[in-house]
């Protein structure tokens, strides 16, 4: 492969993740670019370095089973008080526990949350699920088979994680007394504590976002 092929394609490669309103598969890149999967994910690395490498405000990473472009930690301070200025509106206290005890314990039932959270939560759920944060997972085999919940592809994406996995640990929280879910909300969902969009360095690169 040429040097001009090589810039002709990490070009390519950056206006379709500018472009893309969601994470893009090695798969889908090697497609639109007429490559194989493997050379598709030599190219991101590629990019990905070349990023940083010349100081960018972006960097490229492999969340929620694809390659998006988000801002950079080090612009976090900048984009979150354009976000902060902006109209979006921040999620509640309320939103962040339920999203926290939905993400650490999926599938989980309407009830199972409001008995945790000790109040009742459906309003809270469906402002989520409008949110697109979380969504129905099935039904659970128990009496009256009430619906489960779990998050969706898009929370990965805008926290920023490969996956479920890697979402931060309790055990620091618990071992310390502190299993309170604000504190586990805050580690769960930082990203999304700043707005609905998220802030700082998980903010994806959007056109036309804000």
């Amino acid at each position: 492969m040429t040097d001009d092929v090589k810039t002709h394609d990490t070009r390519a490669l950056e206006a379709l993740l500018f472009v893309s309103d969601e994470p893009l598969t090695s798969s889908v890149i090697a497609q639109a670019l007429d490559l194989d999967r493997q050379t598709a994910d030599r190219l991101c690395d590629r990019l990905a370095n070349g990023l940083e490498e010349r100081g960018s405000g972006l960097v490229l990473r492999n969340v929620a089973g694809g390659w998006r472009l988000f801002t950079h930690p080090d612009s976090q301070a900048s984009v979150e008080r354009f976000i902060l200025s902006s109209r979006q509106a921040r999620l509640t206290k309320a939103s962040l526990e339920t999203l926290a005890i939905v993400a650490y314990k999926q599938p989980v039932t309407r009830h199972q949350v409001s008995s945790i959270r000790g109040v009742d939560s459906d309003g809270v759920l469906r402002a989520l699920t409008d949110r697109g944060l979380i969504e129905e997972a099935g039904r659970d085999e128990g009496p009256g088979r009430p619906l489960l919940y779990g998050t969706t592809p898009q929370f990965l994406e805008r926290l920023g994680l490969p996956s479920l996995a890697a979402l931060p640990s309790l055990a620091p929280l618990l071992s310390a007394g502190a299993g309170d879910l604000d504190d586990a909300a805050d580690l769960a969902v930082r990203g999304e504590e700043g707005d609905d969009e998220h802030t700082g360095a998980e903010r994806p690169a959007e056109p036309g976002d804000g």
